[in-house]
């Protein structure tokens, strides 16, 4: 199957613009698969500027850009208007280094990171890996500081840290991200399985009641209402809040970091998504509504009607 003259020179203008080119699905700041998800990830740990095409938004570049490079799946990486490839070989790329290299970045440091495994913790996990002949711990810490415990093949050139005679293979990003942690067993109210206590981990938003949230606000702190313009025609704070709508979600993750910031919604589940996105951006004042706007109706203001 042959590629349009047409979309190929769309293509061609997209990778001309722009040295850095990731095919993906979704967006950077909210990606739509996961190998998309660890793509972005990877690029934004090596601080690296690059321009993104969301083919779930165009369906001609989706199923163009695999005949342009040959290569069947999204997501894809273009430097200087070549193909590097897929996911796999952008993490392992990055991994040995070549990809800083061939973007003209210093060499990664692959300085091990220092961790302690619990007695308990090597037990548990020792006895995995003798089922598995050949394999070796690995952990991935992503941007949320989220931790990932695999069992994969055994690789002499990886980061790998040591502790109580138990070995633990680490990706660039996750190795920096795992300075300092301690791998336990737990087996009591928290549940029963491997516990990590991260030191880099930032903290977590702060969930607020109504009656707080008010007083914040009225201090400062900036409101954000996340539900769209026809739920905040029914019910609606009596305070001073900011949207998400048209272009000032941009305008609002564009502002300083430490600005603090509380959301609410209808009874608190997707303010509380917001408030995360806005944690990954590297906010560190922020809170969500408990309850959302019902709560505030309860709390704060009768005058508003909960539906």
């Amino acid at each position: 199957m042959s590629l349009d003259p047409a979309l190929r020179a769309r293509i061609e203008s997209i990778l001309q613009a722009n040295r850095v080119v990731l095919f993906m699905k979704g967006q950077p700041g909210m990606p739509q698969c996961g190998f998309s998800a660890k793509s972005v990830g990877t690029l934004n740990d090596l601080g690296v500027e690059f321009a993104h095409v969301n083919v779930l938004a165009d369906n001609e570049i989706r199923e163009g850009i695999k005949l342009y490079g040959d290569w069947p799946t999204i997501p894809q990486l273009y430097v200087d208007g070549e193909l590097v490839g897929g996911n796999d070989i952008l993490q392992q790329m990055a991994a040995s280094g070549e990809l800083s290299q061939l973007l003209g970045l210093a060499a990664p440091d692959r300085t091990p990171p220092a961790i302690t495994v619990t007695p308990a913790a090597v037990e548990m996990l020792k006895g995995a890996l003798e089922e598995n002949q050949g394999a070796a711990l690995q952990l991935s810490i992503d941007a949320n500081f989220q931790p990932d415990f695999q069992l994969v093949p055994f690789d002499a050139g990886a980061i790998a840290a040591e502790s109580n005679g138990l070995r633990v293979q680490f990706d660039l990003a996750s190795a920096r991200r795992a300075e300092g942690i301690t791998i336990d067993w737990v087996d009591d109210l928290r549940g029963r399985g491997l516990a990590i206590d991260n030191p880099n981990a930032p903290r977590q938003v702060e969930q607020i009641e109504p009656r707080v949230a008010a007083e914040r606000v009225a201090n400062g702190t900036l409101l954000v209402d996340v539900r769209p313009a026809e739920e905040r025609a029914i019910a609606a704070v009596n305070v001073p809040f900011e949207t998400l709508d048209g272009d000032n979600r941009e305008r609002l993750e564009a502002l300083p970091k430490d600005t603090a910031i509380a959301f609410l919604c209808r009874s608190g589940g997707r303010s509380h998504q917001a408030a995360e996105h806005f944690r990954t951006l590297g906010f560190t004042r922020l809170a969500n509504v408990a309850g959302g706007i019902n709560a505030w109706a309860e709390q704060v203001d009768s005058s508003i009607t909960p539906y």
